[in-house]
């Protein structure tokens, strides 16, 4: 007697582990800080390489949002960013409806979307491209919440709005967080505005000469990082006028 057809959620959970490397789960959790009271405890992972989770995504692209729940609610660190890398191609092909329901999703799920990986590879596409035409009221909530992850997921978005040529929200939002206690909202800002200052020195130099003085050095240093080398040297040595 034969075996019943897998699912296509049983599919894609195979072919995921069927592109695992078990020797890299050690280095995942130490990169990935898993340890006591780091910023991604208790996460597990399969040691599934980026690429080849993408490749997984498009092979199972047409899973149900259903299905992308049940991913979202994984142990597995790799299961989730499937999910995640799914919902970022079906909002991209998706109509209005489709959007609003992955929009919807992925705020209903910000718990799952536990580390900066995960926050980074989606938040721009998905926040970001469904608030371009829309209000920007959401990631204030986002950046105003308790949780590290829903506060880097408010800045990240704002990239989809940077490529776009508009910078308010970012500044907005980088005041809000400027003097945020974690190193990762640290890296996010000096991120985003180093963005912004790929496509506009001027703006970029205009939020940060009257601030550079009191924002995290970490935060500093990845903003002026495309800044010519002198330019750099008087940020940091605080002769920036």
């Amino acid at each position: 007697m034969s075996s019943s057809p897998l699912s296509p959620l049983q599919r894609a959970r195979s072919d995921l582990g069927g592109v695992a490397e078990p020797d890299r789960v050690e280095v995942l959790q130490r990169f990935f800080q898993t340890g006591e009271g780091q910023y991604g405890e208790g996460d597990v992972f399969l040691g599934v390489r980026v690429p080849n989770v993408r490749k997984v995504a498009r092979a199972h692209r047409d899973l149900s949002l259903v299905d992308l729940q049940s991913l979202l609610r994984s142990k597995f660190h790799e299961e989730r960013q499937l999910a995640l890398f799914i919902l970022v191609i079906q909002f991209q092909r998706g109509d209005a409806a489709l959007q609003k329901q992955i929009y919807d999703l992925y705020l209903a799920n910000t718990e799952r979307i536990n580390n900066w990986d995960l926050v980074d590879g989606s938040a721009h596409q998905i926040v970001g491209g469904y608030l371009l035409e829309r209000g920007r009221g959401p990631l204030r909530r986002l950046a105003r919440s308790k949780s590290l992850w829903e506060q880097r997921i408010a800045i990240i978005a704002t990239l989809t709005f940077i490529k776009q040529e508009e910078f308010e929200d970012t500044f907005e939002l980088a005041e809000m967080l400027l003097l945020h206690p974690h190193d990762l909202i640290h890296k996010a800002v000096g991120w985003m505005l180093r963005e912004v200052g790929n496509r506009d020195r001027e703006a970029m130099e205009t939020f940060l000469k009257p601030r550079h003085h009191t924002m995290p050095r970490t935060m500093l240093r990845y903003a002026i990082e495309k800044l010519p080398e002198s330019r750099r040297r008087e940020y940091l040595e605080g002769r920036v006028r």
